[in-house]
């Protein structure tokens, strides 16, 4: 992948999305400048000796303990290492990359008085593959993400450790061996690096961008599954669509309509098909995957946004040489963001599990039991349709919103929290549960499609089929099913299954890419 350069404040999506896929990361020389600036204003201010919340200060609840000038290094080193108190597993290393350029981008834009040296760290990083250890449990999403940032902080200062190459090696060691030596913190710093949203932008961003490809993945396996059934491709009629006026709709039914374009299984039961109307779970996938659409081109609009601010505290304002006490660390529209892409995802594969459903009934599609040419001796897809039932079942579990959770933290003086912390971290569970209910729709409608050789689906769909028969045969009789589940969903993971049909039939989630 190109490099990604940060131009601090108008970082794309399509950036951050290859940032999380892996692109190197650079910041704009540009941005220097800013950074300078931002920490003469601090020395500045400082010089004055008037307090100033975290610079000359104690934190939360202690911040009317005024710090002595002699002190002020041991002040940032402190809060970075009492801070540090998360649990859990650590962060993805790729999460954790995210995290680390969302922070280098806030810091660069000239409002948080760190050094270029700090900058400077963090980009080396990031360039040499050096991943701090942070555990992924312990942020409240106000004030930011504090606990996790702080491991992330504390690896910068030689406390703790990085991942390299997939080995957790010691932060000091890790330093040492890519020729650079640990921070030390000037005043304002530890508290810049620890203030922010960008733990909960990273996972909500990364819950997107998976949220993003079982989306499109589902059009074409619903798609397919319309085949399967022979279902109608009427409801997708645009003239239907305009009435309502959604965007989201109007651009989902145009996808379905195109992937079954100048398919022989539609053009057999065109006429004389004694049925007049589908089940919703085929008939309505323009209104429900529409409206997940629709909230994740909102979510993608917030995300992008809170990746482009500055998210720290206090705020330093160079042209008035002012430091501002602010609450741009409360992670709310990261918290209502992260909530609406749990609602699509959740809808996404309760959906497609109810196409799943439809396929093995025979009453319903018209194919034989369970999918099997057999019944009875073999039980063909009975079985998957459960595991997808119960992966719905725990996503719909997930689905409840965190935001609406609060519990007053720092003796009452953080009195109201967002939890986009939690809300964000169940993303990517739930994004891969999807992601196996929708592989496994992909199974069942590509054996639905089978039995009615030699007639074809579309070029687009049978595309999908190809990609998929080459790693997982027609099933005859029962085999041992989960090395083609897994297959399955591996093609929809890794964004295959989209490849293989053409990116261009499927509406874009970023809104920047809309005509």
């Amino acid at each position: 992948m190109a490099d990604i350069v940060l131009s601090p404040g108008a970082v794309a999506l399509a950036d951050w999305r290859s940032i999380y896929r892996g692109a190197s990361v650079s910041l704009a020389p540009a941005a220097f400048g800013a950074i300078a600036l931002s920490a003469r204003t601090v020395s500045a201010i400082v010089a004055r000796g008037a307090p100033v919340y975290g610079v000359n200060t104690g934190f939360g609840k202690l911040a009317s303990v005024r710090i002595e000038a002699a002190d002020l290094e041991a002040l940032q080193r402190n809060i970075v290492l009492s801070h540090a108190a998360g649990v859990g597993a650590p962060m993805p290393v790729a999460v954790a990359r995210l995290m680390m350029a969302l922070k280098l981008a806030s810091l660069a834009q000239g409002a948080s008085g760190v050094r270029e040296e700090t900058a400077r760290l963090l980009e080396a990083l990031l360039a040499k593959g050096l991943t701090p250890v942070v555990p992924c449990q312990g942020s409240v999403g106000a004030s930011g993400d504090l606990a996790p940032l702080a491991h992330m902080s504390a690896a910068m200062i030689g406390v703790g450790a990085f991942v390299v190459d997939g080995v957790v090696v010691p932060a000091q060691e890790a330093l040492a061996r890519a020729g650079l030596a640990p921070l030390r913190l000037g005043p304002k710093e530890g508290l810049a690096l620890l203030n922010g949203t960008q733990f909960s932008t990273a996972y909500a961003l990364a819950g997107l961008f998976e949220a993003e490809t079982v989306f499109g993945s589902a059009l074409i396996t619903g798609a397919l599954s319309t085949d399967a059934a022979r279902g109608s491709d009427a409801p997708f009629d645009p003239r239907i669509h305009r009435l309502r006026r959604h965007r989201g709709q109007i651009d989902a039914a145009d996808s379905l309509r195109r992937l079954m374009t100048g398919s022989a299984i539609r053009a057999s039961h065109l006429v004389g098909d004694e049925r007049i109307q589908d089940p919703y779970c085929l008939r309505c996938q323009p209104q429900v995957m529409g409206a997940a659409l629709d909230i994740l081109r909102q979510a993608a609009a917030t995300l992008e946004t809170e990746a482009n601010g500055v998210t720290d505290n206090p705020l330093i304002f160079s042209d008035t040489m002012e430091a501002l006490s602010g609450g741009n660390f409360h992670a709310e529209p990261v918290a209502f963001a992260a909530d609406i892409i749990a609602l699509a995802i959740c809808e996404i594969g309760s959906l497609a599990e109810r196409r799943i459903a439809m396929l093995v009934d025979p009453a319903l599609s018209g194919l034989p039991a369970f999918l099997t040419p057999r019944p009875g001796l073999n039980s063909g897809f009975m079985i998957p349709q459960v595991t997808a039932a119960a992966l719905v079942s725990e996503n719909k579990q997930r689905a409840y919103p965190a935001s609406v959770d609060s519990i007053p933290t720092s003796a009452n003086q953080e009195d109201h929290v967002s939890m986009a912390a939690h809300g964000a971290r169940r993303l990517l569970d739930m994004a891969a549960n999807a992601a196996s209910v929708v592989g496994i729709e992909l199974l069942a409608a590509a054996q639905g499609c089978d039995f009615h050789r030699p007639l074809t689906s579309s070029p687009p769909l049978e595309a999908a089929r190809d990609l998929l028969r080459a790693r997982v045969p027609h099933l005859e009789d029962d085999r041992h099913f989960h090395p083609d589940m897994q297959a399955a969903t591996a093609l929809v993971t890794e964004g295959a299954l989209v490849r293989a049909v053409g990116a261009g039939l499927l509406p874009p989630l970023d809104p920047q890419e809309l005509p």
